[in-house]
């Protein structure tokens, strides 16, 4: 198949992140096998909602007025907290138009996130941004490289689990780009090249593919609202879940952290993976000022278990 290479948009990231995330074995290692880790399943609140198609939104570009492409919006993969531990969530991030994943893999070298909630376990500098494709859809494959024969090994300081995590952040940022949207099942992955030889990165050996989305991304995501969009009137919100009984339940929170709103949404599915969720939202009788809307698992235990896997966004009502 024909090898398409996307040309060098930013530059490299100087300085590294400091790397947090979800602990574990931190003893180097050349291969580590799959992160995996079960999943719970979260009843159900009240309201109406519709759902996409797709559990990613599609890339949209943006067009000067000569009609040229300048940017497009893709998903990209970050991690934070949640109830099963650290997991990831995706933003949708505009980026350039003429090299989406080299674009892609500097904001998460660079920890470029837009909610405050979010990180990066990917080490600043660690890969070039020149990226290479082979195959169609979430069947190719991507060629990244490393910076430095460093990077091929697990830094001191981060954990086995933490290494595969930031391998996901790259391989689901880069296929649900190339598939635009749902990658599980995906036969497609990344390698990772040193000075033209297959390596390791961050002792993760072979071609990374992706893991279920049940074992490493959180069980809701918050696609938009993005974090601190201006609302007027009514807006609509939508993600990706895989809650009980389909049921995402949703509520909006005044500055002081009280319920003013509250509502839910149905996905398409639940249990055996994250589904694409909808929901329209009246915020016409709301004062104007500065909230937070939170989309929820549903939470079956009752407060028994370890509650509710969330994701928020700062909105700005006119």
């Amino acid at each position: 198949m024909k090898r398409h290479t996307f040309p060098l948009a930013l530059t490299a990231v100087l300085s590294m992140i400091v790397l947090t995330g979800c602990g574990g074995d931190d003893e180097p290692t050349k291969a580590d096998d799959p992160a995996t880790s079960a999943a719970s399943q979260p009843t159900s609140p009240d309201s109406t909602a519709s759902t996409p198609s797709s559990t990613e939104p599609a890339a949209t570009e943006t067009t000067t007025d000569a009609g040229s492409p300048e940017t497009t919006s893709v998903p990209v993969y970050f991690v934070g907290d949640t109830p099963q531990g650290t997991r990831l969530y995706s933003e949708q991030r505009e980026v350039e138009a003429d090299n989406p994943p080299g674009e892609s893999v500097a904001l998460l070298m660079a920890g470029d996130v837009t909610d405050p909630d979010y990180r990066t376990l990917v080490p600043a500098g660690s890969l070039g941004t020149d990226v290479s494709f082979d195959g169609t859809g979430a069947d190719g494959f991507y060629t990244l490289n490393l910076t430095d024969a460093q990077w091929a090994e697990r830094p001191a300081g981060m954990s086995k689990s933490e290494a595969q995590l930031a391998v996901q952040q790259i391989v689901y940022t880069l296929l649900s780009q190339a598939a635009a949207g749902d990658i599980d099942g995906a036969k497609g992955g990344v390698d990772f090249y040193l000075d033209g030889e297959r390596t390791t990165f961050l002792g993760v050996a072979g071609t990374a593919s992706p893991a279920a989305s049940l074992d490493v991304r959180a069980l809701v995501n918050v696609s938009s609202p993005a974090e601190g969009e201006t609302v007027n009137g009514s807006f609509q919100a939508s993600g990706a879940a895989s809650s009980f009984e389909a049921t995402v339940p949703w509520e909006i929170r005044d500055d002081a952290g009280a319920v003013v709103q509250q509502g839910f949404a149905t996905a398409d599915g639940w249990a055996d993976k994250l589904y694409p969720w909808q929901s329209d939202v009246d915020v016409s009788k709301l004062d104007p000022g500065t909230y937070t809307f939170v989309a929820l698992t549903d939470d079956p235990s009752d407060g028994e278990g370890a509650g509710p896997t969330e994701d928020s966004r700062t909105i700005v009502v006119e």
